[in-house]
């Protein structure tokens, strides 16, 4: 017949089990929660050039299509890309030193010449920042990259939250009419504050 153990000596006996079963339960239950949680990301927007465009839209775009939530919080010159029409957005090289100015036209030894435009005939040439969007444009197209309307749809249509600066909206004296619908609200810093927090990548553009 066994001798039945002590108080003491089950209590150490439970003590030791649970050290056991616990770290390894408490590792799955983490593991399960990380993979069934949907990731998530944040943009501020802040500029409104054609150039500058491209991050946010592509970015969420992007993450959008792999699951995650997304929002854009459009302040300022940002509010730009919010517009109806997007059309007129332009690029200047001004002040850029870091844009290239290739040729989206000619023989492959003219693309491949990087134009570097001293800042003070690009100021005093008229229509330069002109050129420099339809040469823009052009290398866009030759490269069958989406333009931005299209880089917006597809945001929109992947349930991309997309979020406008209302203080940006009274400072600039724009109405809400003047953005497309899509919009999902206007609101203030307090408000897009918290959505960052808790956001798993937040970036500023």
């Amino acid at each position: 017949m066994g001798v039945t153990p002590d108080i003491a000596t089950l209590d150490a006996l439970i003590r030791q089990r649970l050290d056991e079963i616990l770290p390894q339960a408490l590792d799955e239950k983490l593991a399960q929660m990380r993979a069934a949680r949907t990731p998530s990301m944040t943009i501020i927007a802040t500029k409104g050039t054609l150039d500058w465009a491209y991050p946010p839209f592509i970015l969420s775009s992007t993450a959008a299509a792999l699951g995650w939530d997304v929002s854009i919080f459009f302040t300022f010159y940002g509010l730009n890309l919010l517009k109806k029409d997007i059309s007129d957005l332009k690029v200047s090289p001004l002040g850029n030193p870091g844009m290239p100015m290739k040729m989206p036209f000619g023989p492959e030894w003219f693309r491949h010449i990087n134009w570097n435009i001293p800042n003070i005939v690009q100021a005093n040439m008229p229509g330069f920042e002109a050129m420099a969007t339809a040469l823009m444009k052009q290398t866009i197209k030759n490269n069958g990259v989406a333009d931005i309307a299209e880089l917006r749809s597809l945001c929109v249509e992947a349930g991309v939250n997309l979020i406008g600066c209302q203080m940006t909206v009274d400072l600039f004296g724009f109405t809400h009419d003047d953005f497309i619908p899509e919009v999902k609200e206007y609101c203030g810093a307090a408000t897009f504050l918290p959505m960052a927090q808790e956001a798993d990548v937040s970036l500023f553009m």
